[in-house]
């Protein structure tokens, strides 16, 4: 039976902070500059801290959540498979059931372009990637 007792919480917190690390590396030096023309944001576009707290507040709860579901899934899992095996298979299960459906409508219906639906798949994909072998290892 599953009990959220037996997660680990400080494995959770890693994940989490994981996926904003990388986010703000895939967000910024990498991609930040390709991200913004995709979006339509000015070069120059300067936001307002009390937006950038918001979003960071927004993000940090959108890691969690994330995290703990990871967690769950490889609890509930429980394969004797290598860490690296359940890591690998829990993120791209997820990644390619739950985030590419959810870019591909902003193709679909918001006519965002194929390149800004790359950038935001890589991200998700390296997000999972890492926070899923984080959960994997550390149990």
């Amino acid at each position: 039976m599953f009990s959220p007792g037996a997660l680990n919480y400080y494995a959770i917190a890693a994940a989490a902070a994981s996926s904003i690390v990388i986010g703000f590396i895939w967000y910024g030096p990498l991609f930040g500059t390709a991200w913004m023309k995709e979006m339509g944001v000015a070069p120059d576009f300067k936001p307002d801290p009390s937006l950038m707290q918001r979003s960071l507040l927004l993000m940090t709860v959108g890691a969690v959540l994330t995290a703990l579901a990871l967690a769950s899934a490889l609890h509930i899992a429980g394969s004797r498979a290598p860490a690296a095996l359940q890591g690998l298979a829990t993120a791209l299960g997820a990644w390619a059931g739950f985030y590419v459906p959810m870019l591909l409508g902003g193709v679909a219906w918001e006519n965002r372009s194929w390149k800004w639906f790359r950038i935001n798949a890589g991200y998700h994909l390296m997000a999972l990637l890492a926070a899923a072998m984080i959960l994997a290892y550390w149990r």
